[in-house]
Formats: structure tokens, sequence, C-alpha cells
């Protein structure tokens, strides 16, 4: 398959603050390709960049081979997208805001006619049309935005964390409708800090403080901890076994997770032993060991927290 996206050592600086760090990645198309990473990670202001709204301070990128440092304009005119805020208006109808869209987008008479019917029906609006906007439920009105988002047919569609206040149903159905795109061919890069989500994407870029710090699929990502045994460990006191079991010998990683720890051992008999003497030693007990799958939280927290080991040993430049 063709390249959709290619971005090379892309960088945004706000005066002294790098909120983009020499990131590096590329999108195939009928990809659907996952931004992660919690707010402020720098995902919005890659895809502003990628989407031509905000000029990279160094580094390169192109989109369907224009480059959006050069053509900015032109990246418009190719892709999608779609806000963290639905760019919708409130006061219009489902069909009048399509129509408003397709006016942007330069359609008019027959071919509008058509790509609104095919944008109702791929978005599941048929008979919605007279509805206004402001009445539609949360689920409907960002299928409504994706509608409009797509509504020219681009071979590129940009997703800014689309499902924030979304319930997940409605979450699951929008992925289910960013399937069947990319099935036909479109490439689309979508942001998100839901771990579910990821778990839709063939491939997933993880960000931390503007820095790419893993990129792979999420098999790929999980096979970090291939080797070793994740435990799930229960106790009365687990912010305390957290500090206490991270000096163990065998014990690599220590993270709490709800009312639990999840601790990452090089070997899952003796790591489950030591960890249960030391809880015994110290009274924190009833307590039990059980190892799990690691999940995608698991593989997250361990990058971000090796990226934060390794900037501390580095000063914490920027």
């Amino acid at each position: 398959m063709a390249r959709a996206l290619e971005v090379r050592g892309l960088t945004k600086r706000f005066g002294r603050f790098t909120a983009v760090d020499d990131l590096s990645f590329s999108v195939e198309e009928g990809e659907v390709f996952g931004l992660l990473g919690s707010n402020g990670a720098g995902k919005s202001t890659a895809i502003r960049m990628l989407c031509g709204l905000l000029t990279p301070t160094a580094g390169t990128a192109s989109v369907l081979g224009v480059d959006v440092r050069e053509e900015p304009e032109e990246v418009k005119r190719r892709i999608g997208y779609m806000t963290q805020r639905f760019s919708l208006y409130d006061d219009l109808t489902v069909r009048e805001n399509l129509r408003f869209f397709g006016g942007v987008y330069g359609l008019a008479g027959q071919e509008l006619f058509e790509r609104e019917r095919w944008a109702t029906s791929m978005a599941g609006l048929e008979g919605k049309g007279d509805l206004l906007t402001r009445d539609l439920p949360g689920g409907w009105k960002q299928r409504l935005a994706l509608a409009c988002a797509v509504l020219h047919g681009p071979r590129v569609l940009f997703l800014d964390e689309p499902t924030g206040g979304v319930d997940p149903i409605s979450r699951r159905r929008f992925f289910g409708l960013i399937d069947a795109m990319a099935g036909e061919g479109v490439a689309v890069l979508v942001t998100t800090h839901y771990l579910d989500e990821a778990e839709y994407c063939g491939r997933v870029a993880t960000m931390h403080a503007g820095r790419l710090v893993a990129l792979g699929s999420v098999r790929e990502l999980k096979e970090v901890f291939a080797g070793r045994a994740v435990l799930e460990v229960s106790c009365p006191r687990p912010l305390e076994a957290g500090d206490r079991l991270a000096g163990l010998p065998g014990v690599l990683e220590t993270a709490v997770f709800g009312a639990a720890l999840h601790v990452v051992v090089d070997e899952e008999e003796g790591g489950r032993g030591a960890v249960l003497a030391a809880l015994e030693r110290d009274g924190n007990v009833p307590a039990s060991a059980e190892r799990i799958v690691p999940s995608l939280e698991d593989v997250f927290i361990h990058y971000i927290e090796a990226e934060e080991s390794a900037r501390g040993a580095s000063g914490g430049e920027r």
C-alpha cells in the first residue's frame, strides 16, 4: 500500500516550550493509526500541523504527497478533519448542516445530493434530516460531525479525540464506521487518551510530553513484557505495598490499579513468593498475587515511566 502520511522530525515550539518534539511516523492507505497519550502530550498540536493549521518549527510532513509547510491550503482541500468539539451549527437541522459543509467543500447540484445521501446512510442518520442538531443525542451528533467531515470523499481523515463525552456503545459504533472507511482505502489518524479506543487501531504511537515513546501494533507493544510476568497483587494497604515491593530483587515495576497493584517480575513463581513473603513480614495481609495478561494500560504506564526515568537521567531537558 502507498503511504498517505509521512512525518519526519516534526517539531513545534511555542517560545521556550516544545509541544511536539522530533515526531516521526508514517501511515498507510487504509490504515487506522492511533496517537495515544494523556492530555497535554502534544497530540492535538501534532494533528493541527498535519492538517495545515499550524506551521511546524522544524521537520517535515506530507499528506498524500503534499507538503504541509509549503502547501497547507492544498492539504486542507484533500483531508477530512473532525475536532474535539463538534464543529456543527446547533440551530441548523441535520440536512442543513450537511448542505452547508457540502458548500464549503465546493459540492453542488447532483453531486451534493449524492454525497449527502451517502453520508446520511453511512452515519445511520436516515430519516433524521429535519431534526435540529441541538436536539440530537451525543452519539448522533458525533456521527453527524463525521458525516460532515467525509462528505467530500477525502482519502485521509483526521479525528482529534472525537469521542469525548460519548457513551461506550456510541463509541463502538463510531469505530465501526471508521473501520468501514478504512476498508475502502481511507487512511485514518485518530488521537485519543482512551486506552480501549487504541485497541481499535492497527498501530498505535504513544506520546508523552511531546515525544514519541512507543510505536507498533497493540500486540507488538505488549511484547515489552515478553519473558516477564505481570502479577495482580491484592492486600489491605496497596499504596504502602507499592513502595515496599519496588525495592525487592526481581521486581521490575509496580503500579497502582484501583484497589490493587500490578507488579512486573522477572520470573513468575519466584516473584510471587518474594512478593507474598514481603507482605507477610509487613503484616499487610491477607494478600494474594495472581498472574494476569498485561493490558494496554500496563504497557502505557511502562513506557511513560521509562520515558520519565530517561528524562530524569538526562536532566529533564526538552
